[in-house]
């Protein structure tokens, strides 16, 4: 049977625009879009907005969710579904898995699992080694988002530190090259100095001081450079500091630049200041900065220099982060709240209802040029999220949805909530429930 549902009453973002109107989907796709759909042809599901947002769902470029090796954490199941239940409708997930994805075998091991696992559309990254640039090669621009290179070395020691393994990798691929930027020897160097002073007592106050503004800002410097000397297509993962926006560019549109910036969720809500109340539970690489970073990053982002926003999502134990800071891996879970966590910030003044979706949504559709999805057009994947922008909640263990059953906006009240989740038509979160439906696809590219 056809799955036919048109939603009325919204208050549609797309391209720039809000405007009141219905969507009409049919089975997978938007067939429709206006201020009255055509829906009298057969019988449909109506939805009812009632004067809330519809966005297009929310394309995460940046996720860990742990499958397959450290499922204990989290894996694609249950991280999916978190994300479903945040307005996340697609991700790309990274390499640093266990075994790390750097073969065509095991990156396609995971494509396998999510087909079976996922409630939200997916891809993954290739991962590059100092010693695996023929398996880079063979990969496949098609139904693959691209190759993702640690510069600096977090979760899953995948260093990439050889300058003429760079060079040839970057010089190869024609695929987009995400980076994770942050300088080894300088972040070595001021570990070493702080375990002088403190031996393995040191605190988390210390984290962006050792992994420091110097640090990215050397390795993402070099970064760009070498894209520029070989002309690659360049994307720079999370970034942190006030210092590297000097590095990016608001003067092209996106679709004609080869770099392009990605900042996360995580980097435009905290500054170092959290640290003496949330300790490890905002530990991240790179770490969470000054205010004065995080005031340069929302510049940056209103203003186009930044083209993404993500969440990078790499979810740890309770266990795992209440160890000391020395102990304490980096990451924490962000799908399930990153959308609402934005809207807060529209509360806020600090950025439009659509300039969210342009960086959420629309962004992250061209820059990995993903076919048919980022927009509400007919033709389109029908990935749709309806936001209710005057619904507080509170943030409770309870209802936290990641397998890791904590999360850093604990105790916080939003005052938006994601009311409806639509992946390929398919309604997989109402009511504040996630259906049993696993309507993800795998993600393809025009390329």
């Amino acid at each position: 049977m056809m799955n036919r549902i048109v939603i009325k009453n919204a208050k549609i973002v797309n391209e720039g625009l809000i405007f009141d109107g219905q969507v009409l989907i049919e089975n997978d796709l938007i067939v429709e879009v206006g201020e009255v759909v055509n829906a009298s042809n057969a019988e449909c599901t109506v939805i009812d907005a009632k004067g809330n947002f519809l966005l297009p769902g929310a394309i995460d470029d940046q996720v860990h969710f742990r499958e397959p090796g450290l499922t204990h954490k989290g894996d694609i199941e249950s991280e999916s579904r978190a994300a479903v239940a945040g307005g996340i409708t697609s991700f790309i997930e990274q390499p640093n898995t266990v075994p790390n994805a750097v073969t065509q075998e095991l990156l396609a091991q995971k494509y396998e699992i999510a087909s079976k696992s996922s409630f939200a559309n997916y891809s993954f990254m290739m991962g590059a080694t100092n010693d695996n640039l023929e398996e880079v090669l063979k990969t496949n621009p098609r139904n693959v988002a691209g190759i993702k290179i640690f510069l600096g070395s977090s979760t899953g020691n995948m260093l990439v530190d050889n300058e003429a393994v760079l060079e040839k990798i970057f010089s190869s691929t024609p695929l987009l090259i995400a980076v994770h930027c942050e300088d080894e020897a300088t972040i070595k160097n001021n570990l070493a100095n702080y375990k002088a002073q403190y031996g393995d007592d040191i605190p988390v106050t210390a984290h962006h001081l050792i992994r420091s503004e110097e640090a990215c800002y050397l390795s993402s410097s070099k970064a760009i450079a070498l894209a520029k000397k070989t002309g690659a297509r360049l994307h720079v993962f999370h970034l942190s500091t006030a210092k590297e926006m000097e590095l990016f560019t608001n003067e092209i549109p996106l679709k004609d630049k080869k770099i392009t910036a990605e900042v996360c969720i995580h980097h435009l809500w905290f500054t170092d200041e959290d640290y003496t109340t949330k300790g490890n539970f905002i530990k991240w690489n790179p770490a969470v900065k000054t205010a004065h970073d995080r005031e340069a990053l929302w510049e940056a982002l209103n203003d186009d220099r930044i083209d993404v926003i993500a969440t990078d999502h790499a979810p740890h134990t309770l266990e795992e982060k209440s160890k000391r800071y020395s102990e304490a891996p980096s990451g924490g879970p962000l799908v399930q709240h990153a959308l609402v966590a934005l809207f807060e910030a529209h509360h806020q003044g600090k950025i439009s209802v659509e300039k969210i979706v342009q960086k959420i949504c629309h962004n992250p559709a061209l820059l990995f040029q993903i076919e048919k999805r980022g927009f509400i057009k007919p033709g389109y994947f029908a990935d749709l999220v309806i936001v209710d922008t005057h619904s507080p909640w509170i943030v409770t263990k309870e209802n936290v949805l990641a397998k890791c059953g904590w999360s850093p906006f604990e105790d916080f009240t939003f005052t938006s909530k994601i009311t409806h989740t639509f992946v390929n038509g398919q309604l997989v979160y109402a009511d504040e429930q996630v259906s049993e439906v696993k309507a993800g696809k795998r993600l393809l590219f025009e390329r």
